[in-house]
């Protein structure tokens, strides 16, 4: 499928494009980036905007195109136009993006950059709401998603450092997410007498997103911070704040090689984004500082763990917390089926011994997804070998560095994760 991307409201479009996407067009995206004003210590960087701008094109593509229209049912070949604002330094980086992308999704990108006609940061800057605004400093970034792992990094970053730090989320369909963040938030405000402005929260949705198997949301999400740390005119950290099995995600089985399994913070992903900010020349550095550490090891060595202990609740680690809205449940909450839910309850039971969390399907047999999942954990905790986890990590991509660090923590996950399954005789399972 060929796409012309634009930001600037046009009617006609080359010959030869199946669709147009326009960012501006409030039919096609939700986009608020622009609507959330801060002034920081210089004006965003024009490449990083570039960025951003691609990113959210991406991220839009990958939801309005349908994977079982193609002829396996999975892969899409994709080609976007995109207006930038230095056609050479995009033009020299297709290919670093192209491999990136094409890993992240499983898909086929191709990218064809214009010149950019219009820049909306121009009308931001010249705004009275902009200019009557105090200028924030700040030395890092959080991406605060309103899950648990990003509720432990800010708490551990805010424990631990003097530093002002910026917390950013995105949220996009449904009501799950946004309350989550903002319940955390609040709880996190109070504890640390932050200031409202402290966190951002960035809507961004696909208007006719029709596809469920998104995998480049998190080029999205990271994109937004990106962006707000070209701004903060000093060396920054961006944090990611993910346990090293998710980072990793091992395919339970073999139906889930490759991009079946999602990649949003693989470390290979995160070393190309990192290779990406480095050509830009902006002075980012991507951090996950819990690379190495299982998701319950996260829980017990937080900074502040009765603060955690008290909020853990109110954090969302659910893949689709909005389903329960067809059996016209009125709050979001975890189903308890999917991956995330089931290492989430492994974790805290590691930690905390029992888990206070409310799903919405409490056992593994009640859904088909659960007994699917059930199934799949059963049958890779029946073949784990221990001996053989240096190989296993590097089923779902290229590891190059810290091979026996993986193979450790992937280990005690399985070991975590195995707590949860000891009630079930993994014999039963073919």
């Amino acid at each position: 499928m060929k796409i012309y991307c634009t930001n600037e409201s046009i009617d006609d479009i080359p010959e030869g494009y199946d669709e147009k996407l326009d960012i501006t067009n409030k039919q096609d995206i939700g986009f608020s980036f622009w609507d959330n004003y801060i002034k920081l210590e210089k004006e965003f960087s024009k490449l990083a905007i570039d960025l951003l701008y691609l990113s959210i094109f991406v991220f839009v593509c990958d939801r309005i195109v349908k994977r079982d229209n193609q002829n396996d049912s999975w892969t899409r070949t994709i080609d976007l136009n995109v207006p930038v604002s230095d056609i050479d330094f995009w033009n020299s980086q297709k290919a670093l993006v192209i491999e990136m992308l094409n890993f992240l999704s499983g898909d086929n990108w191709n990218f064809e950059f214009r010149a950019k006609k219009v820049f909306q940061e121009e009308l931001y800057y010249s705004s009275k709401k902009y200019k009557e605004l105090e200028k924030r400093s700040y030395d890092k970034i959080c991406m605060f998603s309103g899950g648990l792992d990003s509720f432990i990094g800010a708490i551990d970053l805010l424990e631990e450092s003097t530093s002002s730090i910026l917390l950013v989320s995105h949220y996009g369909g449904g009501k799950g997410t946004k309350s989550y963040q903002d319940s955390i938030f609040d709880a996190i405000k109070k504890q640390y007498k932050l200031d409202e402005k402290d966190q951002i929260q960035s809507y961004v949705v696909a208007k006719n997103g029709i596809e469920d198997t998104t995998r480049t949301r998190s080029f999205m999400f990271f994109s937004h911070a990106i962006a707000y740390a070209s701004a903060f005119g000093r060396k920054t950290q961006l944090y990611i704040p993910e346990n090293g099995y998710i980072s990793l995600n091992i395919p339970l089985s073999g139906a889930r090689f490759g991009s079946s399994s999602t990649r949003t913070t693989h470390p290979y992903y995160m070393s190309k984004l990192q290779n990406l900010i480095n050509n830009m020349n902006l002075d980012i550095e991507i951090v996950n500082p819990y690379q190495f550490k299982t998701k319950g090891e996260m829980m017990k060595d937080c900074k502040n763990n009765n603060f955690l202990k008290e909020e853990y609740v109110n954090t969302m680690s659910c893949s689709h917390p909005d389903n329960g809205r067809f059996k016209k449940e009125k709050t979001s909450k975890h189903c308890g089926d999917c991956i995330p839910c089931i290492v989430r309850k492994a974790a805290i039971i590691s930690a905390y011994g029992e888990d206070e969390t409310e799903y919405r399907h409490k056992n593994l047999n009640q859904s088909e997804a659960g007994v699917l999942n059930r199934n799949a954990f059963l049958q890779m905790l029946k073949k784990h070998n221990p001996k053989r986890a240096i190989f296993d990590i590097q089923k779902s991509g290229p590891l190059i560095d810290n091979l026996f660090e993986f193979a450790d923590v992937y280990n005690r996950s399985i070991e975590e994760l195995n707590e949860i399954f000891k009630e079930v005789d993994v014999n039963e399972v073919d």
